[in-house]
């Protein structure tokens, strides 16, 4: 091939085409991979530098706040008695829940709010009455066993204008009355030392021991509904620090009362959240105790801050001591959240930053710890002078990166479109480009065909022509027969020749048909005739079924004739081996049906769909040799069509083809 066809040859116009295309797509592509990945570093970049500014201002915000507080702890510790138990409250009612301000004095301790403070890191010693009082009414008690003469001893030193021996009296008179089997008594007592709320006895408060006693004798009467509600009642006041308790006696009379709580798991796990953060809060006052005896002992810092693990909970400790005093501030993680942290959103100018606080061994004091996943920016206590580590986290990196994949999408849809106008585009040149090959066989196989038909006619006439040139006729007799093959080649000829006019004019859309009512019966008895003449020779015989009354149609004759012979032609040439055409005239419908069998090669289902098409010859016809130019068909749909008909085809390979033409009846 020379070496132009070969650059110009249609296969080779798509690769040229495709490779044209796709170098640029993928060098674009190549480029903006690059910089994409350039721009996600820049805005990455640009994103932690965001959370590096929104840290420092984070730091510095809690620490203008913490410095507030600290002032105003200074204050508490250095003025006048007089004025501390109002400014201490004053401070205290403005926290917000989990947290307290505790004024720390030698032999003293004071919470404000009282309520949030559920144990005391060191209580005053009490004052009970000898010993000596009681000692009467317990021998009777416990060595004699003779609890009626008990209960009438401790019953006098209930009357006592001591509080203190009225208290003790009362408890033990309950408790012999208990032994001697009068629970309703017993009970009635234990009632009435519960109303001495300023009582103490042992050194705790009279009424939290009768308030227990009374729960111990409900649980033994099996009064639970009393007991629940008597259970409900001393927990609630514990829990609201009603009585100034060590830690120990608070944890042993809470976990009693709670166990005999009547709740639900979900109420029963929020009552112990509760109790954890008060106890949190007390173990910080606690820390602060130790503290303020270090600083009496010369030992501590009279200022400081720190953070205190407590309950799985780090709370945060904050004093200021004076020469009589000690304030401290001990706020837990919702104090924090709920009092500090809101003051910092203005500050952070996103929503997608987050600010957790966490202890020296890592544990969050406020919100989740950062991931190592997540863009976060650290500020140790060094650099903030917090007692935590501060943590600014971005939430949501990918909202941090929004705009840069707004313009990865913008980048992503112009190269997809790219790619689709470029596959469509090499499919659609493809696509034409087989259509034209195919196309161009078409026509190479019709020419050839054409040629084949022309020349057979064409030798037959040259050499009867030749023959009579030459005289070489045997007499008359013979010199008619050879002018009847020469008429019937002559005709054949002008068969080929009109219908390839014909056809041109009819795909051109300038044939023009000439429509009157014919009788359709009588016209392809006529075609059928004429055309078993042309075939007898070759031992073809048709086989017609036709109806012997008028089918009136409206037509043109020539074409219809046409459109029937070529049927007939095809039946003839694609039926080897059978020589029996079968031609067959009936009703359907409104209109009428004639139909062409022939038990020849058949037509594959795949063929069926592309055979009315022109140039286009089955397979089979073209591995038997039967040649043709594939137009017949074409022209038998052209006539149908025109005569607001259809053309019908039933096939099997191996079984033969059956063609019906169908029209209307006028």
């Amino acid at each position: 091939m020379p070496r132009r066809d070969w650059l110009w040859s249609p296969r080779r116009i798509v690769a040229v085409f495709a490779a044209v295309a796709l170098v640029p797509a993928a060098a674009l592509g190549w480029l903006s991979w690059h910089l994409l990945k350039q721009d996600r570093a820049l805005e990455s970049q640009r994103l932690r530098e965001r959370l590096e500014y929104a840290a420092d201002r984070a730091g510095a915000s809690l620490g203008r706040r913490l410095a507030e507080t600290e002032e105003r702890l200074a204050e508490l510790a250095t003025v006048p008695d007089t004025q501390v138990a109002g400014r201490a409250a004053e401070l205290g009612n403005r926290l917000t829940a989990d947290a307290l301000i505790a004024v720390l004095r030698s032999d003293a301790v004071e919470s404000y709010p009282a309520a949030r403070l559920l144990y005391y890191p060191f209580l005053p010693a009490s004052k009970d009455p000898a010993a000596t009082v009681f000692t009467h009414g317990e021998v009777l008690e416990f060595q004699q066993k003779n609890h009626a003469k008990a209960i009438a001893a401790f019953r006098e030193l209930s009357l006592s204008p001591d509080r203190s021996v009225r208290a003790g009296a009362l408890l033990r008179l309950a408790r012999n009355l208990h032994k001697a089997g009068d629970m309703q008594a017993a009970l009635a007592v234990y009632e009435d030392l519960s109303r001495m709320r300023s009582a103490f006895v042992g050194g705790l408060p009279a009424e939290l021991l009768a308030r227990r006693a009374r729960c111990l004798l409900l649980e033994e009467l099996k009064d639970f509904a009393n007991l629940r509600r008597e259970a409900a009642a001393l927990y609630h006041d514990l829990d609201g620090g009603r009585w100034r308790l060590s830690r120990a006696s608070y944890r042993f009379y809470a976990q009693e009362a709670r166990l005999r709580l009547d709740s639900d798991p979900q109420a029963q796990a929020a009552i112990a959240v509760r109790e954890q953060e008060g106890l949190a809060l007390a173990t910080g006052v606690e820390s602060a105790w130790d503290q303020w005896q270090a600083i009496r002992r010369g030992e501590g810092h009279p200022a400081g801050r720190k953070s205190v693990l407590a309950f799985d909970r780090v709370v945060l400790v904050a004093w200021r001591s004076g020469p009589e005093r000690m304030a401290v501030l001990v706020g837990g993680p919702r104090f924090l959240e709920q009092a500090w942290l809101p003051a910092l959103v203005p500050l952070l100018e996103s929503s997608t930053v987050q600010v957790t606080l966490t202890d020296a061994d890592g544990r969050p004091v406020v919100g989740q710890a950062s991931g190592a996943a997540r863009l976060h920016a650290l500020r140790s206590p060094a650099d903030t002078g917090l007692p935590w580590t501060l943590h600014a986290a971005s939430v949501d990196p990918a909202a941090g990166l929004a705009e840069l994949a707004a313009r990865r999408r913008l980048l992503m849809a112009g190269l997809a479109m790219m790619a689709v106008v470029v596959l469509a585009g090499s499919y659609f040149t493809a696509r034409a480009v087989t259509r034209e090959l195919r196309l161009a066989r078409l026509q190479s196989d019709f020419v050839s065909a054409v040629s084949h038909d022309f020349l057979t006619p064409l030798t037959s006439m040259r050499q009867l022509a030749d023959t009579f040139v030459r005289g070489r006729m045997a007499g008359e007799e013979q010199r008619q027969q050879y002018y009847e093959i020469l008429a019937r080649q002559t005709e054949r000829l002008y068969r080929l020749v009109q219908g390839l006019l014909d056809f041109g004019r009819m795909e051109a859309g300038a044939h023009e048909y000439r429509f009157e009512l014919l009788d359709a019966a009588a016209l392809v008895r006529d075609v059928v005739a004429e055309f078993q003449q042309e075939v007898a020779a070759r031992d073809f015989r048709l086989e017609l079924t036709a109806p012997d009354s008028e089918v009136i149609v409206r037509g043109d004759s020539e074409a219809l004739r046409r459109a029937l012979w070529n049927l007939l032609d095809n039946a003839v040439k694609y039926s080897p081996h059978c020589r029996t055409v079968g031609v067959e005239v009936t009703g359907e419908g409104q209109g009428l049906s004639v139909r062409v069998r022939d038990r020849g090669l058949g037509i594959s289902p795949e063929e069926q769909k592309e055979i009315f098409k022109k140039f286009v010859r089955g397979a089979s016809s073209k591995a038997a040799g039967v040649k043709g130019t594939g137009l017949g068909l074409a022209m038998v749909k052209h006539i149908v069509d025109a005569h607001g008909g259809a053309l019908r085809l039933e096939s099997a390979p191996g079984q033969g083809s059956t063609f019906s033409i169908l029209l209307p009846v006028s």
